[in-house]
């Protein structure tokens, strides 16, 4: 294994592995024997089938786990959203991909998950993708979109309604 930190290909060591995502995965912290530090590595089984998705334009491209997880990485930064639910997150989106598609899965199908699962998460990150996702074109959109997060939270949870309500 290539140390992200000084890159030596020769030199490293398992200090522990455990499984993760229902055993689908390993979780393994390493250390680089060349320069001491510290990282994690993850093996996954390698699907025999592929997913290939359909861009808005058309154009088809590989899944890609990583730049899902960039784009919801993104959403949450500053936001209080663990690294493992962001895992936990992609897991989930790509999951649904897997069950509903053969081959192919449409970049809008992808997009549409990630917002699924970022509203049940965090409420700030989730207008955040949405205003990137959806292509907001003024203010306006936007506040629609956030008044439509805070009416589904508060008829959901009503005793959570107070947190909406500007009472002093």
């Amino acid at each position: 294994m290539r140390c992200p930190f000084c890159h030596n290909t020769d030199e490293d060591r398992v200090i522990d592995s455990r499984p993760v995502e229902g055993g689908a995965a390993i979780r393994r912290r390493r250390a680089c024997d060349h320069c001491h530090r510290r990282y994690t590595t993850y093996e996954r089984i390698e699907e025999a089938v592929r997913l290939t998705v359909v861009k808005k334009d058309g154009s088809r491209v590989p899944f890609n786990r990583n730049a899902i997880a960039d784009g919801i990485q993104k959403a949450c930064y500053k936001r209080p959203v663990s690294a493992e639910a962001i895992a936990r997150i992609v897991d989930s989106v790509e999951e649904a991909a897997a069950q509903n598609h053969q081959r192919e899965v449409s970049s809008s199908f992808l997009g549409e998950k990630v917002m699924e699962f970022l509203r049940q998460t965090d409420q700030i990150a989730y207008v955040r993708f949405a205003s990137v996702y959806r292509q907001f074109k003024d203010l306006g959109e936007l506040v629609s979109e956030a008044q439509n997060v805070i009416e589904k939270a508060r008829t959901a949870d009503p005793d959570q309604s107070d947190l909406f309500n500007n009472k002093q």
